[in-house]
């Protein structure tokens, strides 16, 4: 088996593997890199010393057995047998839900997640989006804080478990998106910077050294990390990726490096017959990033729109701190907006950032699929000191109210595991560094982090205690009881009109047309012949509506169509969806 590394400053590199060693050589055709070749099986432990060093995992592992400080392992990828055919689902008219392996079930595995990944595919959702699952410290985490990007966490079921859970939900019908952090890696057991240039000094992120990607050896960096994406889409048959903080990449190359990722993935997508996509985190506000490589974009194919669940977070629940403020003067006018137009900040003034921020997206270029919308999402509730969920404070009609204008709305809808029943488990920061130095930084940090924003330290639990993480696991006898089993019809009955109306999946934002009123607390679009209500308030309000007939497609209490003279009645925090005829 022929066995690989970059490490363009060492002077001399022995593999270690299966107890046995053997020198390397130097690639005469790559700069930087040595190859031999060693008897190797599936499963067989393997690693590189540089120089006399310590023997260190393969920065390009496919398995790391004893966490990451631990010796690599061989990965077969041709073993898996691979039962579902599947030819791909794109992200045109996609419902996506996002979970966390580690908390979608108590066990915290591949394998658990996979046997409720039928409740989901009657839900209606199309893809699920699964959070980071490359190798960290200690069995319980976020995923953020992943050092092996081309590995697969141990204990959710390593390589063998991600296929199978793959191979599951394809035989549901779903898609599968993975989280990918390119823009960092975590704070212990990282080892690449001892192979080669990694990382620059050049720029700096809020996690210390950035990624290289603009500075001497960044080529090789780029295609690193380039190649990890393809690897996950095309060994574990992935669908798609989301890529987590792209405006923390730091790069100045007149070929970004999105661009290069992009044109990558394409070209794939091509080679293997069925569609991928790429999902950004982007803080940004710029349309060039969804924008097609034919069109001077980045050609990524969609990002997350905080603006839009900003906007929809302030009008449910009137909280103006941080970066809600903006859209606190006016919230139900912000969302308004945000349906019509994509970004609320597209030049505007970000009081948050004390200058202006983002510019216009092109209504009549961009389709609204390109956007992510959501109501909830690992970051909105994780990163509150509490992990308190909409539904710890909101009414089951309200919580039907973001669900209406998350699902009807003109964006590729998302849900956070857990809130289509309306879930009362928080979903709070955990960690599990062994390092009790890491750990204790770790927990004194938090605690500041949220002091310095005027909140209470001990409202902020413990990322190590292992109580937090079992806190954060999902309670799935929620949604066969009251009121969880309602509200998750409500989202059923809502997906099923998505699909079932082509209005509700037209991607042209310049057709949306919106009203609402800021003191009632109300607010109504129309998409095509497709007429939405929520009515936000506690009081039942009028909305003019048309005089066309309309019949009621759906309604969270009950209404009856708009009478002769076009006007309708919405109770208090309840919603409806009406079609005219």
């Amino acid at each position: 088996m022929l066995f690989e590394v970059w490490a363009p400053e060492a002077e001399e590199v022995v593999l270690h593997c299966g107890g046995a060693e053997r020198a390397l050589v130097r690639d005469p055709h790559r700069t930087g890199w040595w190859s031999g070749e060693a008897e190797a099986v599936d499963g067989t432990r393997y690693g590189f010393r540089l120089d006399g060093g310590p023997v260190l995992p393969d920065p390009r592992s496919r398995r790391q057995p004893d966490g990451p400080d631990g010796p690599s392992a061989v990965v077969d990828q041709g073993a898996h047998p691979w039962y579902a055919p599947w030819r791909g689902r794109g992200l045109p008219g996609a419902v996506l839900y996002e979970l966390h392996i580690g908390t979608f079930t108590r066990e915290g595995t591949f394998d658990a997640a996979g046997d409720r990944l039928e409740r989901l595919a009657d839900l209606g959702v199309t893809h699920v989006e699964v959070m980071p699952v490359c190798p960290f410290p200690g069995r319980h985490g976020w995923g953020y804080d992943g050092v092996a990007p081309w590995a697969v966490h141990e204990p959710y079921g390593g390589p063998a478990g991600l296929k199978r859970f793959v191979d599951r939900a394809h035989a549901f019908g779903l898609g599968v998106v993975l989280d990918v952090v390119h823009n960092h890696l975590g704070p212990a057991g990282n080892h690449l910077p001892s192979f080669g240039p990694y990382f620059t000094d050049a720029h700096h992120t809020p996690w210390g050294a950035a990624v290289n990607l603009d500075a001497p050896g960044s080529d090789e960096v780029r295609a690193y990390f380039v190649g990890s994406a393809l690897a996950w889409l095309r060994d574990y048959r992935l669908d798609g990726l989301r890529l987590d903080a792209v405006h923390a990449l730091r790069d100045t190359r007149a070929h970004s490096f999105l661009e290069e990722l992009s044109t990558a993935v394409d070209a794939l997508a091509e080679e293997v017959g069925r569609p991928l996509f790429l999902i950004a985190e982007s803080d940004l506000n710029d349309p060039r990033i969804i924008t097609p490589r034919t069109e001077h974009g980045l050609g990524i194919d969609a990002q997350w729109n905080d603006d839009f669940h900003h906007a929809l977070h302030t009008a449910l629940t009137g909280e103006s701190a941080g970066y809600y403020a903006d859209f606190a003067a006016a919230p139900f006018g912000a969302l308004a907006k945000t349906l019509t137009g994509g970004y609320f900040h597209d030049g505007t003034r970000s009081s948050l950032r004390g200058r202006r921020h983002g510019r216009p997206l092109d209504r009549a270029r961009v389709s609204a699929h390109r956007l992510v919308g959501y109501a909830q999402n690992h970051d909105q509730v994780g990163n509150r000191a509490a992990g308190d969920r909409l539904s710890a404070t909101l009414s089951p009609g309200l919580l039907a109210c973001a669900a209406t204008l998350v699902l009807t709305g003109p964006f590729t809808p998302m849900l956070f595991m857990g809130e289509e029943w309306g879930a009362t488990t928080p979903w709070q920061y955990f960690t599990d560094h062994p390092d009790p130095t890491l750990a204790e930084a770790v927990r004194t940090g938090r605690r500041r982090e949220f002091a310095a924003q005027g909140g209470s330290a001990d409202e902020v639990p413990d990322p190590q205690d292992p109580a937090t993480r079992e806190r954060s696991c999902l309670d799935w006898r929620e949604s066969d009881r009251e009121p969880g089993a309602r509200l998750r019809a409500w989202y059923r009955e809502l997906i099923a009109l998505r699909r079932a109306q082509p209005d509700l999946t037209d991607t042209d934002l310049t057709a949306v047309r919106v009203m609402c009123d800021e003191t009632a607390r109300w607010i109504a679009f129309r998409r095509g012949d497709v007429r939405v209500v929520v009515n936000a308030g506690p009081d039942a309000v009028v909305v003019p509506f048309g005089r066309r007939p309309a019949r009621v497609l759906a309604a969270w209490e009950p209404v009856s169509p708009p009478g002769p003279e076009g006007l309708l009645t919405v109770d208090g925090e309840s919603c409806a969806v009406l079609l005219q005829e």
